[in-house]
């Protein structure tokens, strides 16, 4: 019976411990080293670099609403019009939006995805009734054999709405910036400054993770056991871990002193050069972020830039290279999309004359082409982009 209980207690196996060799070591290597990125997914985009995001925010906000605001011509070959139906559409949209409402939400679509979609409400033939701008995160293209597309289909809730773009007119005003490896879709500035949105919200989370432990770096917990033993027990680690979370971290416990027990001895670590690097870091990937939507840092109110002399010339800067550029092609767009439903070629741009951050550049146009006596009437209305003849 003996020799049997013997047998038995060495063919019984040992206790199974599911753990791998390597699994400490995986365990610190996760995360150690490697980039993580944000996903560069549209609402991804939306939710990191605007909602989340102070300098993403302002600049489409800045952007948008400059743009909005800027006063509208609407003209064609022969004369402007003071009072057009395209203008009485524009200036009342839908029942829930004006023109500044309208166009806003549009040039934001725009610089968060790339893409902006109007929709005409038109029960009948002529021009539209309503014009409403949708979500480019909920319409997705439908390409036909010949790539161009044959529909715009529109999700939300499960549901979809198909709009048929074999007809004419289109029901759909698709405007997209240029993309160049996708034929479809445009490209975002927030997709350019992705990047930079990571480092500043990582910047700004660091910030925040140091202000929660007394705005201060965390230091060295040394252990000092007896007999030779370097290394805490489980249990050891696991209460010493809770009693530091539990109080001596948070704004609230700030400046408690802490009590060691058992060989352990805390060493505070004070801030190194490179720790002092990050106040630079996050202002160098807010100058990048600013730059991707083409708004000079000045306006935004961002330390360390001095490309421009003053406020001044920033603002006309930003004016003339960021808010114009998209005004016109966006507005172009909507006017030639309006007069295929019209079926009268009408023209609508923005008005630089009645922008004051732009007045003292049209005023030296206007005297030197007033000037210009080898140019006629005609040639100068051209090229001050006024109607070739002149209101009778």
């Amino acid at each position: 019976m003996v020799m049997q209980y013997f047998r038995k207690a060495a063919a019984a196996p040992a206790p199974e411990r599911k753990a791998s060799a390597t699994g400490r070591v995986v365990a610190m290597a996760a995360g150690s080293g490697r980039v993580v990125w944000s996903p560069r997914d549209n609402v991804s985009l939306a939710r990191s670099g605007f909602t989340g995001n102070p300098v993403g925010f302002r600049c489409v906000k800045l952007i948008s609403e400059a743009a909005a605001a800027m006063p509208l011509v609407c003209q064609d070959r022969a004369r402007r019009y003071e009072q057009h139906q395209i203008l009485d559409l524009v200036r009342r949209p839908n029942a829930g939006q004006g023109r500044a409402e309208l166009f806003e939400a549009l040039y934001g679509q725009m610089l968060l995805s790339g893409n902006g979609y109007l929709e005409a409400v038109a029960p009948e033939p002529g021009l539209p009734r309503e014009l409403h701008v949708l979500r480019s995160d909920r319409v997705s293209i439908v390409p036909g054999a010949d790539g161009w597309p044959v529909g715009y289909d529109y999700s939300v809730g499960g549901r979809r709405h198909r709009f048929d773009m074999t007809g004419h007119p289109d029901p759909i005003c698709h405007i997209r910036a240029f993309h160049p490896q996708d034929d479809h879709y445009g490209l975002s500035p927030l997709q350019a400054a992705a990047t930079a949105i990571d480092v500043h919200n990582a910047a700004s989370a660091w910030s925040k993770a140091l202000l929660d432990n007394a705005a201060r770096p965390s230091g060295a917990i040394i252990y000092k056991g007896v007999d030779g033993q370097v290394t805490l027990s489980s249990d050891q680690y696991d209460r010493l871990v809770f009693e530091m979370e539990t109080h001596h971290q948070g704004a609230r416990n700030a400046g408690r002193p802490m009590l060691l027990e058992g060989g352990l001895d805390w060493k505070p670590m004070g801030f190194s050069p490179s720790d002092m690097e990050f106040h630079e870091t996050k202002a160098a990937a807010a100058r990048e972020i600013a730059v991707a939507f083409g708004v000079p840092p000045m306006l935004l109110g961002i330390p360390g830039d001095a490309t421009y002399a003053n406020y001044q010339e920033a603002h006309r800067a930003f004016y003339r290279l960021t808010v114009l550029p998209l005004a016109t092609r966006v507005t172009a767009a909507v006017a030639w999309w309006l007069s295929s439903h019209m079926g009268e070629v009408v023209e609508l741009r923005p008005d630089p004359d009645q922008v004051p951050a732009l007045a003292a550049e049209r005023d030296q146009q206007w005297k030197r082409i007033g000037e210009a006596g080898f140019l006629s009437d005609a040639e100068k209305r051209v090229l001050l982009g006024l109607p070739a003849v002149a209101e009778d």
